[in-house]
């Protein structure tokens, strides 16, 4: 364990080294060298990339969505690295999606089948997130968040599926607006938004976070398959990464997920991305990254993968981090 640790903290990437500072080994992110790491992560290589296709206006040459350049996923990418809040230059991004996330036309192609709204509520999910987490969120995103409270199904989640016959939510499309709305509760208080946090978060914990209710097994092999970058898919990592946030890790009903991830670990104390959602090549191919996430292969240890696993592992209870080297 101090093996891998030592190598994390050794990372080119300065937004391992702070993740691994903050959330491993338990370092005040309010440190002067803490804060003085965080501003490394705005200057590092992948930050730069992924804002290098920017216009002069500050706004990127793509549709919000289109993956993985565009303004949607670039914020929702920088939150996640642990970009510095409160940067102004961010806000020719932020206009791009609420553009289009609150476009009135848009809202208008949103159906409600046997009264339940089928929409892929993790757009509004990542742009609350994203936007909260980056410091530069206004009034709008109260609108994301009531659309979120709104929009969520008796089970306790959100789904897409156009199926009337539909009736159960969907993992993918129920965890990140539970990231979004969880931030935006802890954050403003706001009643509504912390009963739907509740509400969501006992429908993951009443699956175990990854279990089928008619079967007892793993909902999907998916679930099993560690990945970064998350965007949209789900992993129990990215579930407990969000239980943890929300202040549900330590329910009895989370402990069989965490023993899964557990059992994932690699002999030298890291863990792989044994799947991933983009490749890298040039110009703009269907899931092309601007830039790599890491090794990807179950055998190898993932840089970005180890370091929220064991941030889990940490907040669990389940790594004697007073031992662990500083």
């Amino acid at each position: 364990m101090e093996t891998i640790l030592q190598s994390l903290q050794q990372s080119a990437d300065p937004s391992i080294r702070y993740k691994v500072r903050t959330a491993v080994l338990g370092e005040d992110p309010e440190s002067p060298t803490l804060r003085a790491l965080r501003e490394e992560i705005r200057t590092s290589p992948r930050v730069q990339t992924l804002l290098a296709g920017r216009l002069p206006g500050g706004r990127l040459p793509y549709h919000p969505y289109q993956k993985w350049r565009g303004a949607h996923w670039v914020l929702s990418l920088l939150a996640d690295l642990g970009y510095p809040p409160g940067d102004e230059t961010l806000h020719p991004l932020r206009e791009q999606v609420f553009a289009w996330l609150l476009s009135p036309a848009r809202l208008r192609k949103i159906p409600t089948l046997q009264g339940r709204v089928r929409h892929c509520a993790s757009l509004e999910g990542n742009a609350l997130y994203s936007q909260l987490a980056l410091g530069i969120a206004d009034e709008r995103a109260g609108e994301l968040a009531a659309r979120l409270v709104r929009w969520q199904w008796p089970d306790g989640g959100w789904n897409c599926d156009k199926r009337p016959e539909a009736q159960h939510s969907s993992f993918m499309e129920s965890l990140i607006p539970l990231r979004g709305l969880g931030l935006y509760a802890r954050q403003s208080g706001d009643p509504a938004a912390l009963a739907a946090v509740e509400r969501a978060a006992e429908f993951f914990l009443d699956h175990h976070l990854y279990l089928r209710h008619s079967t007892g097994q793993p909902i999907h092999p998916a679930s099993l398959a560690l990945h970064y970058p998350c965007y949209w898919h789900y992993d129990i990592l990215f579930g407990l990464t969000v239980m943890a946030a929300t202040g549900c890790l330590a329910a009895p009903r989370c402990r069989p997920a965490i023993d899964r991830l557990e059992a994932l670990r690699l002999p030298g104390g890291g863990f792989p991305a044994a799947r991933r959602y983009y490749c890298v090549t040039p110009g703009q191919a269907p899931n092309a990254s601007p830039v790599d996430w890491g090794p990807t292969g179950a055998a190898h240890p993932n840089p970005f993968v180890t370091a929220r696993a064991l941030s889990v592992l940490a907040a669990a209870g389940r790594l004697e981090t007073s031992r662990l080297p500083g």
